[in-house]
């Protein structure tokens, strides 16, 4: 990719950033502000990701294609395909756990203080499950 392709793509990206929170901070001050501004904020994110798209894939580049292909096999990129996976993968379990003990903790303290500790202990192990996919993955990524 070029560098004004690059260039163009980083600005796009902080337009899409910058517009809707600067209408969210300096537009009128009413309730249906926040509809606006979350649809200004997809129209911009999801404009730029088909801009993105289309710089991308554009382009004619065969040469790297074909070193691409000349420098790793199919092993090399499933390796890092299964080490995404299970990253994205138990943090999402990971988060779900930690959503579900978290709250059910939350209501616990509130009605007797005295088991803090244990409530902290389940959403510890919930956050585990993330941990444990990190290291994981680093593990498949030594392999490679």
């Amino acid at each position: 990719m070029s560098l004004t392709v690059k260039i163009t793509l980083i600005i796009a990206l902080v337009l899409s950033i910058v517009i809707p929170f600067g209408y969210y901070l300096l537009g009128e001050k009413k309730k249906g502000r926040y509809k606006t501004t979350i649809a200004a904020n997809a129209f911009f994110f999801f404009g730029t990701m088909v801009v993105a798209a289309v710089m991308m894939f554009g382009g004619n580049d065969v040469q790297a294609a074909t070193e691409v292909a000349a420098s790793g096999d199919l092993s090399t990129g499933l390796g890092y395909l299964a080490a995404a996976l299970v990253t994205g993968l138990s943090c999402i379990g990971g988060g779900i756990a930690v959503a579900s003990a978290a709250s059910a903790a939350l209501g616990a303290i509130s009605e007797d203080s005295s088991v803090l500790g244990k409530s902290l202990i389940f959403v510890g192990l919930a956050e585990g499950v993330a941990l444990y996919g990190l290291i994981i993955s680093f593990m498949i990524l030594g392999q490679l």
